[in-house]
């Protein structure tokens, strides 16, 4: 079991990536916290993983990432539960907002970058700090996105928020490197879960496996994997990567406004902004 005696943390682990990697991260002999926004699927994730018999290895706290007295509680509750911290997967996510640039509101822009970007930074900070004190090093993984890596790769504002974390992880790298924490970054490509199947898991199946050059849609395991090898002992001179988990997209080049037309800022009708898995409705309103 690699991560065998490790605790760890994921955040948006209700759903999607975070839910896969929470199983993964299990049977890999960790002990983890699984936080998310959600607190309906939280609760519903963490009774079908104690009827699975992972009652003493797992535990459930809702965290919004975005305020700061959470990520401490969400953190404070591992040490009480776990006895420390190894491994923090900084995974939360939200579509956020969509439209045009000229169209697009300054909370949508805030709510983006408060979810994608603050959340981020926040568990870095108080991740790193108990890392630390414990003096035994650990990994920090952040959920960044091909859509980061270029101009055309997904929504304007989501995109920017994504970039913002792959430099935040290559700076935070550099900054924790003396005390034996590594920062790495995972960047999913076209990944089928329920923050960007629209409803709609089998078209998305369908849509994402031909706008790569790999036959397969990307799964929730997938991310899953990558991100068990960076938390693991396996990756221990890996540090300040951006790893790319997309089936090949972003060596074809994304255009995804050519492959998707219907994602295209510039010929949107709707403004508005997405909230993901959160189980909070979308804001959105039709442009004239």
């Amino acid at each position: 079991m690699r991560l065998q005696h490790k605790v760890a943390v994921v955040t948006g682990g209700a759903s999607g990536m975070g839910r896969a990697t929470v199983e993964r991260f299990l049977l890999e002999g960790a002990r983890v916290v699984i936080a998310d926004f959600n607190e309906a699927t939280g609760q519903a994730l963490f009774d079908a993983l104690a009827e699975a018999g992972y009652e003493e290895s797992c535990s459930f706290i809702r965290t919004d990432v975005a305020k700061e007295a959470d990520v401490i509680a969400m953190l404070e509750h591992a040490e009480r539960a776990f006895g420390g911290l190894d491994v923090l997967f900084n995974n939360a996510g939200v579509g956020g907002a969509i439209g045009p640039l000229t169209e697009t509101r300054v909370e949508d822009w805030d709510y983006t970058f408060d979810v994608l970007a603050k959340g981020v930074f926040l568990g870095i900070k108080h991740g790193a700090r108990l890392m630390r004190a414990a003096g035994r090093g650990g990994s920090i993984i952040n959920t960044a996105s091909i859509a980061g890596l270029s101009g055309d790769g997904g929504p304007l504002v989501y995109s920017a928020a994504k970039s913002a974390v792959i430099s935040l992880t290559q700076s935070a790298a550099v900054e924790l490197a003396p005390d034996r924490i590594r920062v790495n970054a995972i960047c999913p490509g076209f990944i089928v879960t329920p923050l960007a199947d629209g409803g709609d898991p089998e078209g998305a199946r369908r849509a994402f496996a031909k706008g790569q050059p790999w036959p397969d849609h990307g799964r929730g395991e997938d991310i899953a994997g990558a991100a068990l090898f960076l938390a693991s002992d396996d990756a221990a001179f890996v540090t300040g990567e951006k790893l790319i988990v997309d089936g090949g997209l972003t060596a074809a080049g994304p255009e995804l406004s050519k492959k998707f037309p219907r994602t295209s800022a510039r010929d949107s009708k709707y403004s508005g902004v997405t909230r993901g898995s959160t189980g909070e409705a979308p804001d959105l309103r039709k442009l004239r």
